[in-house]
């Protein structure tokens, strides 16, 4: 149950015509009035002798007995109540009483007050009504409102309780400025998808994903072709920006601008500039990452730092968390921008749920975020990835890990009791397990096919360190479609040097396995970091076959296993 307070306006006639009228697209069906404060109150819809003039009159007669001084300026009180997709539909009984709950709750009308506000309740759509009411009393007064919003909202939970709907998650006031009806209708009528004001958000987001100053973001918008203005204070410094897409236009043929706060609240240039905090002494004294060298290597370094992400939700204190968190999603907006055309959609819709999840009421401690910060800059700079080879395999190895990512946030919200926050993130969750499932199908295919040709006593050694390595999860591992691909990653880092049974011990700790959907996918990923392997099997080909020559049996190469896995001599 949904409840919306609009637009405070001046003229009854207008929204009363609206209500009953057929609709911006004829989507207004049957209207007619399920309740009122006056029960003779007439009604347009069902009576043929009743006009919207006489509903405007009765409405409107506290107001207009008030001296023209007196009279409020917008004096009209508008509030829609919509149920969720799948509720049942109700009655007009059943809107009724939510109606009259509403008007209550808000202050419109309290329950037993016989001088309250004249409103009345009209429906014509299945799954929403309109409550319009005028803002003087019968009395003379004004009615209290404070609140109203939130307590609207409040009624809302209550109502969903008591009929068996839908619950939905209460906001907080991080959300994104949702597009008005005006915006979504212009959008329809031009076959848009999306609105203006959700085009620029994303592309704000965009812009700002791995930003390394004010210029370089403001650098970025114009590449992205919007219409930038500055507010520009005496002294010469940029007080704020408003943004504008060159074809979105108004009446006048002049850009529709809005402002960062506009947008998101996170997207206002004092919010923005908090990313560029100078970071911790800890983080300053890190020393300076080398460059990529393409998006392989972009990917890599995105997988490393969501595992350091991973380890400050699992133990930082909250505004380091919220920090982890908020540069998660300009990740996953880099990654988005950057990905392959089989990746892309999932990974946009990702992108754009996780929004949610990076804004609450914990203030991020900026600073912290210098590693996932320099992996979005990094997955920017790169360039987009081709989807096949390297690139393509790193994809899915930055994705398993991220998944990991989207799930620690939605449980560390949950834990703050920030319902919104967590069901954004696990949605995020959802469509990286669909942009995982089409980055890894062709570098698994190729694992699943080499390990057809391991030998079996090869095959036998690593179901052994299978089975000693995680004794209580061998066997589901090894029943899981992915083993093959874990037992060629087992079998390379082996001839690569490393032991099987201590590397995959080592990736066990490193976070539990047993909340994943496929242990066995989790694992590849893990070792081919680990071990330092190429995240696509073709490229490690001529490594292994330089690995067999070495060590043509599985004796000679349970001697070279027993090096730590460290002494790899690959660089890490």
């Amino acid at each position: 149950m949904i409840p919306r307070i609009h637009k405070r306006g001046s003229k009854t006639i207008g929204l009363v015509r609206y209500l009953y009228g057929p609709g911006t697209h004829e989507e207004h069906i049957d209207p007619h009035l399920v309740a009122a404060l006056d029960p003779l109150t007439p009604d347009p819809g069902r009576d043929p002798s009743a006009t919207y003039k006489q509903l405007q009159r009765l409405l409107d007669q506290p107001v207009n007995a008030l001296l023209v001084g007196r009279r409020p300026k917008k004096h009209v009180w508008h509030l829609s109540v919509r149920a969720s997709s799948e509720d049942p539909i109700l009655s007009d009984d059943d809107w009724a009483a939510i109606a009259r709950r509403m008007v209550a709750a808000t202050g419109i009308a309290p329950a037993g007050d016989g001088a309250a506000c004249r409103w009345a309740a009209v429906r014509h759509a299945d799954d929403h009504i309109h409550i319009i009411a005028t803002l003087v009393r019968d009395d003379g007064r004004r009615p209290r409102l404070h609140n109203e919003a939130r307590r609207a909202q409040a009624e809302a939970r209550a109502i969903e309780a008591d009929y068996g709907l839908r619950r939905v998650t209460q906001g907080d006031g991080t959300a994104a400025k949702r597009p008005t009806s005006a915006e979504r209708h212009k959008a329809d009528r031009r076959g848009q998808h999306r609105t203006p004001r959700e085009e620029l958000r994303s592309a704000v987001r965009r812009s700002v994903a791995g930003a390394a100053s004010e210029e370089e973001f403001f650098d970025r918008l114009a590449s992205a072709g919007l219409l930038i203005r500055r507010r520009i204070a005496p002294s010469g410094d940029t007080l704020g920006y408003t943004v504008a897409l060159p074809s979105d236009r108004n009446a006048k043929g002049e850009p529709v601008f809005y402002s960062g706060s506009k947008l998101a609240p996170d997207l206002s240039l004092p919010r923005i500039r908090e990313r560029w905090t100078t970071p911790s002494e800890d983080a300053a004294q890190q020393p300076a990452l080398p460059p990529v060298t393409g998006p392989a290597s972009a990917r890599r370094r995105a997988t490393s730092a969501a595992w350091q992400a991973l380890l400050v939700i699992d133990h930082g204190d909250d505004g380091m968390v919220a920090a982890q968190i908020a540069a998660t999603g300009e990740v996953l907006d880099a990654l988005a921008h950057t990905s392959a055309a089989h990746t892309r959609h999932e990974l946009q819709v990702a992108a754009t749920a996780f929004e949610r999840a990076s804004r609450s009421h914990v203030r991020a401690a900026r600073g912290h975020d210098r590693a996932l910060r320099q992996a979005a800059r990094d997955l920017v700079h790169s360039g987009s990835a081709l989807g096949r080879g390297e690139d393509g395999a790193t994809t899915a190895m930055a994705l398993d890990m991220l998944i990991f990512l989207a799930v620690a946030a939605a449980n560390w919200h949950a834990k703050k009791q920030q319902a919104q926050q967590a069901e954004a993130a696990h949605q995020a969750a959802g469509h990286l397990r669909a942009a995982y499932e089409a980055a890894a199908g062709h570098p698994m295919a190729l694992l699943h096919q080499r390990r057809i040709h391991l030998v079996p006593a090869w095959q036998r050694r690593h179901t052994t360190a299978v089975r000693k390595a995680l004794p209580e999860l061998a066997e589901r591992i090894l029943a899981e479609p992915g083993w093959p691909a874990l037992a060629a990653t087992l079998h390379e880092a082996q001839t690569a040097g490393h032991n099987p049974t201590t590397l995959l011990t080592q990736a066990a700790a490193r976070r539990e396995l047993d909340t994943a959907e496929r242990m066995s996918d989790v694992l590849v990923w893990r070792l081919r970091r680990m071990a330092d392997l190429p995240a696509d099997p073709q490229s490690a080909q001529g490594q292994q076959a330089r690995g067999n020559h070495s060590a043509s049996s599985p004796e000679r190469a349970a001697q070279i296993g027993t090096r730590p896995v460290n002494s790899s001599p690959r660089r890490r």
